[in-house]
């Protein structure tokens, strides 16, 4: 089958699965279709920004089983949430107002990205995977010190740090969404014009310099829009660590090819299936008793071993 009726096929599929997903069980429709629309919404940039940063993430890399979660920031924003609760409570401006902790955390993440590539392509010879040691150390420390501040602080606003560090699509706000889409779109039009450059970058440094790729430059731009895409979805949902192995790695597999026109269409299309079909598993089988990102993880963590194990027998 031709990889272009595949992604008709991911597409027809994604659609019956949004449209089964809004329709089902739609009772008072004025008050539940407009939530069910915005839960969708947040479920598709959050896809797109997730599949989008995983497959360029593990182009630059040319590895198949990393992914951005590595670099730190989930947990980095899972610090920022239990810092701002530790010192200030959670009744604090920052904790109730959306708008505000989105922009905050968002800036912030960024921020740290930005100086760790800095400091490190200075320091470390441009070697992008002292990088990625230096981000799983980041992240060690920010799980660290979260849990040592959950520890200290009143029962009741545990609960607020625990909400915070499970992805979820019930009670998204509105003008957030809006600010992300703005961010998504423009950063997909920016991405999208350099697939054909991807293609190029999977064969390595080597070839890539070779065929007169500016290697160097292009990794430092697409490491920061990686760490935008990544804040932007974690900020507006919160952190969901397994779905861009699992759906990267399943575009792979679908698709057979080198080309990211396809691989990244597809992971945003199978992104989109496993979020809406799992946040329709959370809701309606499991009625709200667990949360997607546990779905995912468990899923997500399954298909991480295998890909280890099918790694370990290549050798």
């Amino acid at each position: 089958m031709h990889n272009k009726h595949k992604i008709i096929i991911l597409a027809a599929l994604a659609i019956l699965s949004v449209a089964l997903f809004i329709s089902y069980d739609l009772g008072y429709w004025q008050y539940t279709l407009p939530r069910r629309i915005e839960k969708v919404a947040a479920i598709v940039l959050t896809g797109g920004a997730i599949a989008f940063s995983s497959v360029i993430f593990q182009t630059i890399t040319n590895n198949r089983i990393l992914t951005p979660s590595i670099l730190g920031l989930d947990s980095l924003y899972l610090f920022l949430q239990t810092f701002i609760v530790y010192i200030f409570g959670s009744t604090n401006i920052i904790i109730m107002n959306k708008n505000l902790n989105f922009l905050l955390c968002v800036s912030l993440m960024i921020i740290f990205s930005v100086l760790l590539y800095i400091l490190m392509f200075k320091k470390a010879g441009k070697n992008i995977f002292f990088i990625l040691l230096v981000g799983i150390v980041f992240g060690t420390l920010f799980k660290s010190m979260s849990s040592f501040m959950e520890m200290l602080i009143d029962p009741n606003e545990f609960q607020i740090v625990q909400d915070k560090s499970f992805a979820s699509f019930n009670n998204v706000n509105t003008d957030l969404l809006y600010i992300a889409a703005v961010i998504f779109i423009l950063l997909g039009i920016y991405v999208w014009r350099f697939t054909s450059i991807f293609d190029v970058l999977s064969l390595g440094r080597e070839h890539a310099v070779n065929l007169g790729i500016d290697y160097d430059g292009l990794v430092k731009k697409m490491l920061i829009v990686i760490a935008i895409f990544v804040s932007v979805a974690t900020a507006l949902v919160g952190p969901i660590t397994f779905l861009g192995l699992l759906v990267v790695n399943l575009a792979r597999e679908l698709f057979k090819t080198y080309k990211h026109t396809y691989l990244m269409m597809g992971s945003l299309l199978l992104s989109v299936i496993a979020l809406v079909g799992g946040e329709f598993i959370v809701e309606k089988v499991f009625t709200f008793s667990t949360t997607l990102s546990v779905i995912i993880d468990f899923a997500g963590g399954i298909y991480f071993i295998y890909l280890l194990l099918k790694e370990n027998k290549s050798w």
